[in-house]
């Protein structure tokens, strides 16, 4: 029995997030673990979000396609199942990225949770803080931090 039934892993949608997300689908594989993937976003109004094609009006807006984080989510997904995870959940939540995942790493339970060093890919995420760092002092069980920045 593996030490690890819930694997838990953060997803931006950059390069590097996948590094992590690849590293922690190789220990779901390994271990037969479940693996949550999980993409924290914050709501943009509809206007920012379609392109002036898409507008109808001042008033009204046509949203269609995916978000961000669904698109993240299926592209991490993918690379898990390359990587041989075999039970793989997705999830998208509003929020702060180390509110999300310390959050859903203690409602589901999961025994790692497994981020990138590189943290949010914005300067937002310089000014406030590390994800990763954050985590470690708030995730209820083991932090894995992936190495995903060394030009690879």
């Amino acid at each position: 029995m593996s030490a690890y039934r819930t694997i838990l892993v953060g997803t931006d949608g950059s390069d590097t997030s996948f590094r992590a997300v690849d590293r922690a689908a190789q220990l779901a594989a390994a271990t037969g673990a479940t693996l949550l993937l999980a993409s924290a976003y914050h709501k943009m109004p509809a206007r920012e979000r379609l392109s002036a094609a898409d507008r109808l009006g001042d008033l009204a807006y046509k949203v269609q396609g995916s978000t961000p984080a669904e698109d993240a989510l299926r592209a991490a997904r993918e690379r898990a199942v390359a990587a041989g995870a075999k039970d793989i959940e997705e999830i998208a939540v509003e929020g702060d990225p180390v509110d999300v995942i310390s959050k859903l790493a203690k409602d589901r339970g999961a025994e790692l949770v497994v981020v990138g060093n590189r943290g949010l890919n914005s300067l937002a995420g310089r000014l406030l803080g590390s994800v990763p760092a954050n985590l470690s002092h708030r995730s209820p069980g083991d932090v894995l931090i992936v190495h995903t920045t060394d030009g690879k």
